[in-house]
C-alpha cells in the first residue's frame, strides 16, 4: 500500500470518528498519530520487528508540532481579540452600541432588527469570536424584540446571524487561523475582511427590511427618539471607534507611509484600552475575572483544536495528499470557476457536521494548494492567471470565501453553534426555534457568497492598496 492510499484510509476514519461524535482535536491528532505509525512501519515493508521503531518515530514527529507550529506570535493576537470582546462586553460597551444602533436606525422597517445587525457588526470589530458576539447580544437584544412584538424565534436568528459577521470583520481569530496555515500576511487578510464584512451585513439588513414591508405586523419600526437623543448615544460607543482606528493603523496606515506596529501590537493596545474604559467604568474584580477565565476557555479551546489538526497535518505531509489532491483537480475538464464554486458548496456540506474552526484547519492543507494550482500556481501574475489575480491576491480571496463559508457553517443544523449558544442563554429558546429563525439568514448569506465570487474586488481593493 502507497503513501495515498494510507493517506486515504486514514483521513477516511478522521471523517467516521468526528461523525460519530468524537473531538475534532482528537480525531485529527488520533488520525495523524496512526497515520505517521503507519507511514514509518510501511516503509520498513511492515515487518513486525520495526513496529516499535516505527511507533518511536511517530511518537517523535508528533511531539514536535505543537510547540514548532504554534510558538508563533501571530497566534498570539487570537486570545487578544477575545479578551477585547469580553471586556467590552463587562465594560458596557456592548448595550452602548446596541442602543446607539436603536436610536439611529430603528426607525426603519424591521428597525430593532436591523439595529441589532449593525450592533454586532460594531462590536464584531473589537471581538474575535461569533460565540462571544452570539452570547453578549442574546442577553442584550433578544429582549428588547420581545418587548415589542417580535417573534422570538426571528430574534433569536437575528442574534445568531448577526453573531456569525465577527468571523470575517477584524480582527477575526478566524482569519488569523487561515493566515498561518495556509502561510500568508496576516495584516492584509485583516484588511481584506472589513468590507465583505460590513457587506454581509448591509445584506442582512436589505433581508429583514424586506420581510418588515411584505409581512404584516412582522418587526414594528421604533420611533420617537430625537436627533438630542441620538447624538447622545454616541459618546458611550467612541471607544469601540477608537479600538477599530487602531487596528486599522497598526495594520496599515491610510495616510501613507509605515503601518505603526504589527497586527499583534494593534491587538493588545485595543485590550488595554478596552481595559482602561471597564475600569472606568466600574468593572468589578468579578466581572475581570469572569473576562479572564471566559478568554482562556476559549482560547484553549481553539489551540487544542490548532494542536491536534496540525498533527493530521503533519501526517498529510508524509503522505503527499494535498500534492495529489491538486493534480486531480487540475487534471479535471471543468471549468476551474465550476470547480471552484463546488469547492465551497462542499464546505457548505461539511459545516452541517463539523464546527468551522476544525472544518477548516482539516481541509486546507488539501484544498488550498489546490485551488492556487487552478489560479496558475502561488507565484502567478495577475495577467497569467485563471482568476485575473496574482497568487497572494488569489489567497486572501479564497481566505474570505472560505471564511464567509465558515460564517454560514455557524448558524446551520445540525451542528450551528451560534445557534446552540443563544438557545443557551435563553430559557424560553429551544435550539429547535434557533434554527427556524436563522432560515431567512441562508438566503442572504447565499447572495453574499455569490456577489463575492462575481465581484472579487469587494475583497480585493482595500488590501491592494497596503
Amino acid at each position: 500500500m502507497d503513501s495515498i492510499e494510507i493517506g486515504l484510509w486514514v483521513t477516511g476514519g478522521m471523517m467516521v470518528m468526528v461523525l460519530l461524535g468524537m473531538r475534532v482535536a482528537f480525531a485529527a491528532a488520533m488520525a495523524g498519530l496512526i497515520g505517521l505509525i503507519w507511514i514509518f512501519w510501511a516503509k520498513k515493508g511492515m515487518d513486525p520487528e520495526q513496529f516499535m521503531w516505527a511507533l518511536t518515530v511517530a511518537v517523535k514527529t508528533a511531539g514536535q508540532v505543537p510547540h514548532g507550529k504554534v510558538a508563533s506570535q501571530a497566534l498570539s493576537l487570537i486570545p487578544t481579540f477575545i479578551l477585547i470582546g469580553y471586556l467590552a462586553y463587562y465594560a458596557g460597551l456592548t448595550r452602548a452600541l446596541f442602543e446607539a444602533a436603536k436610536r439611529w436606525i430603528a426607525w426603519v422597517p424591521g428597525g430593532l432588527a436591523v439595529s441589532t445587525v449593525f450592533a454586532t457588526a460594531g462590536f464584531a470589530a473589537v471581538s474575535g469570536a461569533s460565540v462571544a458576539t452570539a452570547a453578549v447580544f442574546a442577553r442584550v437584544a433578544i429582549p428588547e424584540m420581545l418587548k415589542i412584538g417580535y417573534d422570538k424565534r426571528f430574534a433569536a436568528g437575528v442574534v445568531a446571524a448577526g453573531g456569525t459577521l465577527a468571523s470575517l470583520i477584524p480582527p477575526s481569530a478566524i482569519l488569523v487561523i487561515y493566515a498561518i496555515i495556509v502561510e500568508q500576511d496576516v495584516g492584509k487578510l485583516l484588511l481584506a475582511g472589513f468590507i465583505p464584512g460590513a457587506f454581509s451585513a448591509v445584506i442582512y439588513g436589505i433581508l429583514i427590511v424586506g420581510l418588515a414591508l411584505t409581512i404584516k405586523g412582522f418587526g414594528p419600526a421604533v420611533r420617537g427618539f430625537t436627533w438630542r437623543e441620538r447624538f447622545a448615544s454616541l459618546p458611550p460607543a467612541l471607544p469601540i471607534v477608537a479600538v477599530v482606528v487602531i487596528i486599522i493603523f497598526f495594520v496599515y496606515n491610510p495616510f501613507g507611509g509605515d503601518a505603526w506596529g504589527t497586527p499583534t501590537e494593534g491587538g493588545a493596545i485595543g485590550a488595554f484600552i478596552i481595559f482602561l474604559m471597564a475600569l472606568f467604568r466600574g468593572m468589578r474584580w468579578a466581572e475581570f475575572k469572569d473576562a479572564i477565565i471566559e478568554t482562556a476557555k476559549l482560547s484553549a479551546m481553539i489551540f487544542t483544536i490548532i494542536w491536534g489538526v496540525l498533527i493530521y497535518v503533519r501526517f498529510l505531509g508524509f503522505a503527499d495528499l494535498p500534492h495529489a489532491f491538486s493534480d486531480w483537480i487540475t487534471s479535471l475538464h471543468y471549468s476551474p470557476m465550476l470547480i471552484l464554486i463546488c469547492i465551497l458548496l462542499a464546505y457548505a456540506v461539511l459545516g452541517m457536521f463539523m464546527d468551522a474552526i476544525g472544518m477548516l484547519l482539516l481541509t486546507l492543507p488539501v484544498v488550498y494548494p489546490a485551488v492556487m494550482a487552478l489560479n496558475g500556481g502561488e507565484m502567478v501574475s495577475a495577467a497569467d492567471s485563471t482568476f485575473g489575480m496574482s497568487g497572494p491576491m488569489c489567497a486572501i480571496w479564497f481566505g474570505i470565501l472560505v471564511v464567509k463559508m465558515a460564517e454560514f457553517c455557524l448558524i446551520t443544523p445540525p451542528i450551528g453553534l451560534n445557534c446552540f449558544v443563544v438557545a443557551g442563554v435563553r430559557d424560553d429558546l429551544s435550539v429547535q426555534d434557533v434554527f427556524k429563525g436563522v432560515t431567512p439568514f441562508f438566503i442572504a448569506d447565499a447572495v453574499t457568497i455569490a456577489l463575492l465570487v462575481a465581484f472579487p474586488q469587494i475583497v480585493l481593493w482595500l488590501p491592494s492598496l497596503a
